[in-house]
């Protein structure tokens, strides 16, 4: 009898545990961004990791926010992607934001990220393209790649065996740096009007006869790389894992580079590296708040001190350079503090005529 009364006791006792840690592990512990209002945005898949980190996910939860981040390409955010979903945009060019801006009458937009293009390759490619006068140093510790110098390369249909003394990699393909897809992405746009401004003689194209000018060589420039891929992710991270053999030069953001550096994961190796063309441009990450609480997304990324930090650990440009510099500097890495040569990027509807017309080679 006593041992029945026992083994009932240690039931209820038991039971009452359980209902103690199911009821009181809820005020101890709350998911992150429970109970927070949702707010709903889409752009450039190289700012997906960032809102997914548990750490942005918490601070935007200490500011009553929880946000649903949807990836695409930046052209399609402007032109196609349906908005009547979402509470912001946030392409990762000022010429679309303008468009979204325009299309849905909004006031304000908020630019609470930079970077610079860039260009990953690896050590033998830089020694080689050193020797044939393409790359050289800048005016820091950093290596430019001279997009006239490239051009020259590009136009002549010069293959990497063809390049004097080259036994690093003697491969039977044109020389050609891999961007993704014009038709879709913001980074390929941004390599049009980079190459654009370089056949342009330097000057941002602004005119039909300019457009005309420059349209046969740079379409040349999409072609002849054959697949594209229509996300800025897609080429990094063949480049992480695929090494030269598949593409020697790949067109990122600035970002994607440090951020991998910045992990610390092993994904960037020691013979990657980056180079900063010269002129560069840089793709300013602007969010269009389109209603609800989107505004409020732009505002917190523009202002809190603990979203500015946590984008610079994603390797983003803020306003806080010096933050971003010392960041770099603790982690024993560097970039440049400044790039001087920067070409513009040409207005939205001309680059859109440029696009549409490299377009019509894919059909």
């Amino acid at each position: 009898m006593k041992r029945r009364i026992s083994i009932g006791l240690a039931v209820v006792l038991l039971a009452a545990v359980v209902v103690a840690i199911v009821f009181g592990s809820g005020d101890d512990d709350p998911v992150p961004g429970q109970g927070a209002q949702v707010v709903r945005g889409v752009g450039g898949s190289e700012k997906a990791a960032f809102f997914a980190d548990a750490r942005v996910v918490e601070v935007f939860g200490r500011h009553g926010l929880r946000v649903e981040f949807d990836s695409a390409g930046s052209r399609q955010i402007a032109t196609t992607v349906d908005l009547a979903q979402y509470d912001f945009a946030f392409p990762s060019s000022r010429p679309a934001a303008q468009r979204i801006k325009q299309d849905k009458k909004v006031n304000k937009v908020y630019t609470p990220f930079r970077s610079p293009m860039a260009v990953a390759t690896f050590a033998p490619i830089v020694d080689l393209l050193t020797s044939q006068g393409v790359v050289h140093k800048g005016l820091g510790e950093y290596q430019v790649l001279d997009i006239a110098k490239y051009l020259e390369l590009t136009g002549k249909g010069t293959r990497w065996d063809q390049l004097p003394g080259n036994t690093a990699y003697p491969v039977r393909k044109n020389v050609l740096i891999t961007t993704t897809d014009p038709r879709n992405s913001n980074s390929a746009a941004m390599y049009l009007a980079l190459v654009s401004h370089v056949l342009n003689d330097n000057q941002v194209v602004a005119t039909p006869e300019a457009e005309a000018k420059v349209l046969p060589a740079a379409v040349k420039l999409f072609i002849d790389q054959g697949y594209t891929q229509s996300s800025s992710e897609g080429p990094f991270e063949d480049y992480l894992a695929a090494g030269m053999g598949k593409a020697p030069l790949v067109f990122i953001y600035e970002s994607q580079f440090l951020d991998r550096q910045l992990r610390g994961d092993g994904s960037i190796r020691p013979d990657m590296k980056l180079l900063y063309p010269q002129p560069t441009l840089l793709s300013e990450h602007t969010l269009v708040p389109l209603k609800g609480e989107g505004g409020r997304v732009g505002e917190l990324l523009s202002t809190d001190p603990d979203l500015k930090r946590l984008a610079a650990e994603f390797g983003f440009r803020t306003d806080d350079p010096k933050a971003f510099l010392d960041l770099l500097a603790d982690r024993k890495l560097s970039a440049p503090a400044d790039l001087l040569s920067q070409a513009e990027v040409p207005s939205y509807e001309t680059l859109e005529r440029l696009l549409n017309e490299i377009a019509k080679y894919y059909r």
